[in-house]
C-alpha cells in the first residue's frame, strides 16, 4: 500500500509534463497563427493601397486625356501647316500611349505592328508622303508586354517624325523581317538625309535608349532611295 502514493505522484508528474508540453505547443501554434494574421493584414493593406493608387492614376490619366487631349486635337485642326499638325498629332499619340500603358494591356507583335502601320499611314498621308509597308508573311507573332510595345512604337514614331520634319521626302518604305531569332525593321526615305544636328539630338539618343530597353540596337545609314535608312534589330522573344 505504501507504493500507491509514489505511483500517484509519478502519474501526476507525468500528467503535468504532458500538460506543459501541450500548453507549449498551443502557444507555438498561437504565435504562428498570430504571425500569419499579421502578415495577412499587412498584405491586405498593401493590396488596398495599390488598388487605390491605381484608381487615382487612372483618374489622373483620364483627366489628362480628356483635357489635354482635346486641346491637342484642336491644335491638329487649327495648325498653320501640315508639319505643325503632325507635331500636335504625335504628342497626342504619346499621351494616349501613356494612358494605354497605365492600363497594362499587352498585345502580340502583329497587333503592335498593325497599330504602328495605321498611325504611320495617317501621319504620312496628312503631309503628302507616300508609304510602302513591306511585312514578311511568315513573321512570328510573340506576345509583347506594354513596356516593350511602347518602346517599339516610340522608335518608329520618332523615325517618321524625322522624315516629316527634316528629310523633305516624298516617300517612305518600311520593311519588317525576321532572321536568326531577331526582328529586323528598317525605314528608308527618299529625302535629303539626316542632318548632323538631328543625329546629335535628344530624339536620336532616346531612340538608342529605347532600342537598348528592347535588348536590341539601332543604326542609321544612307538610304537605297537616296535619303536615310533607320535599321532596328531586336530579339523576337524580348517581350514574351
Amino acid at each position: 500500500m505504501a507504493m500507491w502514493p509514489a505511483i500517484a505522484i509519478m502519474l501526476l508528474a507525468t500528467a503535468c509534463v504532458a500538460l506543459a508540453l501541450r500548453v507549449r505547443r498551443l502557444r507555438a501554434a498561437l504565435r504562428v497563427r498570430d504571425a500569419r494574421t499579421v502578415r495577412d493584414c499587412i498584405a491586405c493593406e498593401v493590396e488596398m493601397r495599390e488598388q487605390a493608387a491605381a484608381q487615382e492614376r487612372e483618374r489622373i490619366y483620364s483627366d489628362l486625356h480628356d483635357d489635354l487631349g482635346a486641346k491637342l486635337l484642336s491644335l491638329v485642326y487649327r495648325a498653320e501647316s501640315p508639319v505643325q499638325a503632325d507635331l500636335a498629332r504625335a504628342i497626342l499619340q504619346d499621351l494616349r500611349d501613356v494612358v494605354t500603358r497605365s492600363r497594362g494591356t499587352p498585345g502580340t507583335l502583329g497587333d503592335v505592328l498593325a497599330d504602328i502601320r495605321g498611325e504611320a499611314a495617317q501621319r504620312l498621308a496628312a503631309v503628302g508622303i507616300g508609304l510602302s509597308w513591306d511585312e514578311a508573311g511568315d513573321l512570328p507573332d510573340p506576345l509583347l508586354d506594354t513596356g516593350h510595345a511602347l518602346h517599339l512604337h516610340r522608335i518608329v514614331r520618332e523615325a517618321i517624325s524625322n522624315t516629316i520634319r527634316h528629310a523633305q521626302a516624298r516617300h517612305l518604305r518600311v520593311r519588317v523581317r525576321a532572321s536568326a531569332g531577331e526582328l529586323l525593321l528598317d525605314l528608308t526615305d527618299d529625302g535629303s538625309g539626316v542632318p548632323a544636328a538631328v543625329l546629335a539630338g535628344s530624339g536620336m539618343r532616346n531612340m538608342r535608349t529605347r532600342a537598348g530597353e528592347l535588348e536590341g540596337r539601332i543604326d542609321w545609314a544612307p538610304g537605297t532611295e537616296g535619303g536615310a535608312k533607320v535599321l532596328l534589330r531586336m530579339p523576337l522573344d524580348v517581350g514574351a
